[in-house]
């Protein structure tokens, strides 16, 4: 290798010359990352030849480097008794200590790591049911899913693909069918296939009908047990005949469980005539037509009986009067469709309304006829809040506070001032007294302590889960669609636990 010095500037052309026989080199443009001095600056040449070419190499000298002399930089110092040089740090050659450290962060709830395996979990039949229970799989696709896993070979030895097609038929003897009606007639013996330890104290039936059938369900008190399908009819209405037929077949005298539904089916099942009539509440004698004291006088004369004949009583009553609950969720749709008719109808707040609910037909926005979830839709609107004034706001608010501490899960200490305030609100609004504000009125003891606790509203849900049965079964509705979904509503490992829970977590029992 032999060197020579030449001078260069950043952006100047270098051409060397190397005697003894070396090819020139000609055009090499100095490249470096070193600051360079101008206007010029020493520079090194390296040529080291090769078999087949030569290669310049260029560098400044060491001499020739500047540091930037910055606050930002630090220059390098010799060691020395100013500056030693750093030791590394001793360790610890105790091993008694080190392991009860290691003990003592390994027993930390937040340092555990999950154990982890890179093995194939292999399914077995209890956990395959319960993954199709938490899709909401039909047999056919049921049993698809379980062909790919087991072509995968994620599916334990025995597992049966086909044992799907015929799943309802250990739940089949537990229902029997008399023409359109199909109800359960062992009702112990289904909770205790169910895996559900049975009271009936803990129990409420409700009972209402859709466009399409006729059902009763048990409803767990607390809320935490699936509901229990024990009756449906297609095509049956709500008659007091059907109502005596429903009662004898599912055997309620010997579980006389609390009676929950709106107030038609209450006056079916006490007997009395149905429609706006003069004597139509079942706890005491008061006149819906006597408006002029229906805010003004609040203790009305007790019923002693329901005699058939008087008082608007036309048959036998089917149930105890003290078994009925009434309905949180129909008492809040009756004071919603009150708080419409009253407001105005070229006001801005209904007119606010019309465009929200915009699916909605006229006659039912005019009439106040809404669901639940669009109410507690409207609780949250603050757009809404904004364009109501005067009495219209006042009703409202009181409506709102009613519905959360009273109707709901919470009864708050002073709920008897709320249903006051609503009382007075609507009043001054210009609503009339229809029966459901008559037991906020004159009935207030009559509501459960927990009204969310008993809530309807866990029947009118039972609804939208039977609806998606119904269509699988299009024709068919008979014995197997009810054990069908009945066995949708355990679990063969009720203890598993899942990195991601099932949109709705069924429990077998309220301990859990």
């Amino acid at each position: 290798m032999k060197t020579v010095e030449c001078k260069a500037t950043a952006s100047a052309g270098i051409d060397v010359d190397v005697t003894g026989g070396w090819s020139a080199v000609t055009g090499g443009l100095v490249r470096c990352s070193w600051r360079l001095q101008p206007p010029d600056q020493l520079l090194s040449v390296h040529v080291i030849r090769n078999e087949k070419q030569n290669i310049v190499l260029y560098r400044p000298r060491e001499s020739a480097i500047v540091y930037p002399n910055v606050s930002a930089a630090s220059r390098p110092l010799p060691h020395g008794d100013l500056h030693p040089i750093p030791k590394p740090p001793k360790i610890n050659d105790n091993k008694d200590e080190i392991t009860s450290t290691a003990l003592s962060i390994s027993s930390m709830s937040e340092y555990e790591v999950p154990t982890t395996s890179s093995q194939p979990h292999m399914i077995t039949q209890a956990e395959l049911n319960d993954l199709v229970r938490d899709l909401e799989l039909p047999k056919n696709k049921a049993e698809l899913l379980g062909s790919r896993l087991q072509q995968w070979n994620l599916l334990e030895s025995g597992v049966a693909i086909t044992a799907f097609r015929t799943r309802q038929k250990e739940l089949i003897q537990y229902f029997e069918m008399v023409e359109s009606l199909v109800f359960c007639k062992d009702i112990s013996g289904l909770m205790g296939v169910l895996n559900i330890t049975y009271k009936q104290n803990e129990w409420r039936l409700f009972i209402d009908s859709s466009k399409l059938s006729l059902k009763a369900v048990l409803l767990h008190n607390r809320n935490i047990l699936p509901s229990i399908p024990i009756a449906h009819a297609v095509h049956m209405k709500e008659s007091y005949e059907n109502m005596k037929t429903l009662l004898l077949c599912i055997k309620y005298n010997e579980h006389q469980w609390q009676i929950c539904g709106d107030l038609k089916v209450v006056a079916l099942l006490l007997g009395l005539q149905l429609g706006y009539t003069k004597f139509c509440c079942f706890v005491c004698e008061w006149d819906s037509r006597n408006r002029k004291e229906h805010y003004t006088k609040k203790v009305w004369p007790q019923r002693q009986s329901l005699q058939p004949g008087q008082k608007n009583v036309q048959n036998s009553p089917l149930v105890n009067p003290q078994k009925v609950l009434l309905a949180p969720l129909h008492i809040k749709l009756g004071l919603m469709k009150n708080f419409v008719k009253a407001m105005n109808k070229s006001g801005a707040a209904f007119q606010y309304l019309r465009q929200k609910f915009s699916r909605l037909s006229e006659a039912k926005i005019k009439e106040g006829i809404f669901i639940g979830p669009q109410i507690r839709n409207l609780f949250n609107d603050v757009n809404f809040d904004s364009v109501l004034e005067g009495k219209e706001k006042q009703a409202w608010n009181a409506f709102r506070l009613v519905a959360r501490n009273f109707l709901g899960n919470k009864r708050s200490d002073n709920y008897a001032e709320f249903v006051e305030n609503i009382l007075s609100s609507y009043q001054k609004l210009g609503c009339n007294m229809s029966l459901k504000i008559h037991f906020l009125h004159s009935h207030l003891d009559f509501f459960p302590d927990n009204c969310g606790a008993l809530s309807d509203e866990h029947g009118e849900r039972f609804h939208q889960d039977i609806a998606n049965m119904e269509k699988r079964y299009q024709g068919k509705w008979n014995v197997p669609m009810l054990a069908d979904y009945c066995w949708t509503i355990y679990r063969d490992v009720p203890e598993a636990e899942y990195k991601r829970a099932a949109k709705k977590r069924r429990r077998n029992s309220a301990n859990e």
